[in-house]
């Protein structure tokens, strides 16, 4: 290409935390291969998810389990896993049709509007930091939050042990410290609310109560 683009990279997208969340289409990506499971943000069964792989990549592509050389180049022989209960394959259906009937964009200004909601309440307090950010373009669902003087771990199972509150503590070496907070459609305003009102009280306290 005239641009200095470098061509024939192969990419590879672990969409697991993408697919459902917020509009965007295959198309868009333009990958080579995407992946997804279905039970985060479809709400499908744990076990269920999602395999692209383009046409022309499919017969190079050794499927988990042995297929017929008549399937080199078919999708479907990345299906074949052994024995495995229907029920978990046949509730995608439902689950996808719930999605469609919220549709993406309303889903997605849902989930928007519940991260502001507690995070908004949460910015301005002493030793806060809000690590997401605010662009919609750049942030839908998840929040991430680190409050200073307070190991993420113990923070989390504080919240999950006292007050029945889940979230995801998360820890990269010499780069941040803090909670993952992802509410999702069957999130409710008192639920956002009393997480945000434990954290105001923990932060100002400077103790887990």
């Amino acid at each position: 290409m005239s641009d200095g683009a470098v061509t024939g990279i192969e990419t590879v997208i672990d969409g697991a935390h993408a697919f459902g969340q917020f509009p965007f289409t295959r198309d868009e990506l333009d990958c080579d291969y995407y992946g997804t499971s279905l039970h985060k943000w479809i709400l499908a069964p744990i076990g269920t998810g999602m395999l692209y792989v383009r046409k022309n990549k499919i017969d190079k592509i050794w499927p988990l389990m042995a297929a017929p050389e008549s399937m080199t180049s078919n999708i479907r022989k990345f299906e074949e896993i052994g024995t495995h209960p229907a029920s978990q394959r046949n509730s995608i259906t439902e689950a996808v049709t719930f999605h469609e009937s919220i549709g993406s964009e309303r889903k997605a200004a849902r989930f928007r509007y519940l991260r502001k909601r507690w995070s908004n309440r949460l910015r301005e307090l002493p030793g806060v930091k809000l690590l997401t950010s605010e662009d919609p373009e750049q942030s839908c669902a998840i929040g991430f939050v680190s409050v200073g003087g307070f190991d993420a771990a113990a923070l989390s199972n504080h919240l999950l042990e006292k007050h029945r509150i889940f979230t995801v503590p998360v820890t990269t070496e010499g780069e941040y410290s803090g909670l993952r907070i992802t509410p999702n459609v069957y999130t409710t305003l008192e639920e956002i609310d009393s997480f945000a009102n434990v954290m105001e009280k923990i932060v100002k306290a400077k103790k887990l109560v």
